[in-house]
């Protein structure tokens, strides 16, 4: 349950990243793990596959998993069972519960707490399993709405979803491209480096914030 935490502040909603901010890094981690298992060069399977997500359409929802692991095998020559090699990654999404607590506070404050991924169909995988989504006002995929946060489109997109100036926005990730990009649309940035960090940004923007006082 939330106190009761009306007092005014400059944020109408809060986006936050999902991995790297929400949970772990699984696809990072997961991807480094197949290069321990299979011998390759460290960074080599990793760029592949996140050359596959965004330049084959994968993240955007142009390609089905199925065709990602395809052409990851293609190019690496990698041989394992799709579910072997998805499991390495949506294994590696371990759920920050103390950011589920940071999302409870904002909302608590009246601020509406957004989902901004660049994702695929695994985000939905994780929801079901975790029931992420209902810890959040909204979720944008990157997979569902077909457009991605190396797009300042995707910005304006957002924004204009929500119904939000992006003045009296807050976008949260851990990738300086893609804070870089949002504030060039004139929305706040945090970029997430670490909880103690975070904490520090995110109360500096919202003042009154207590995340012990909207403990669940």
């Amino acid at each position: 349950m939330c106190a009761d935490h009306t007092t005014r502040h400059g944020l109408d909603v809060v986006f936050f990243d999902f991995g790297g901010v929400i949970a772990e890094e699984g696809f990072v981690n997961g991807l480094h793990a197949l290069e321990n298992r299979f011998g390759i060069a460290s960074g080599e399977l990793l760029a592949h596959a996140t050359d596959i997500c965004y330049n084959g359409g994968y993240v955007n929802g142009k390609m089905t998993e199925a065709g990602f692991w395809h052409e990851l095998r293609r190019r690496t020559g990698i041989e394992a069972p799709d579910e072997e090699l998805r499991e390495a990654i949506l294994s590696r999404f371990l759920i920050r519960l103390y950011m589920l607590d940071a999302v409870n506070a904002v909302r608590c404050a009246g601020i509406r707490a957004v989902i901004a991924s660049d994702q695929t169909n695994w985000l939905e995988e994780l929801d079901a399993a975790h029931r992420i989504y209902a810890q959040f006002d909204l979720v944008f995929n990157s997979y569902r709405v077909g457009m991605n946060k190396r797009s300042t489109d995707f910005f304006d997109f957002i924004c204009q979803r929500t119904g939000v100036r992006p003045d009296r926005a807050l976008f949260i990730d851990d990738n300086a491209g893609h804070i870089g990009r949002a504030a060039s649309r004139g929305l706040n940035t945090l970029l997430y480096t670490s909880y103690e960090a975070f904490y520090k940004g995110l109360t500096a923007h919202i003042p009154e914030l207590r995340l012990e006082a909207c403990a669940r």
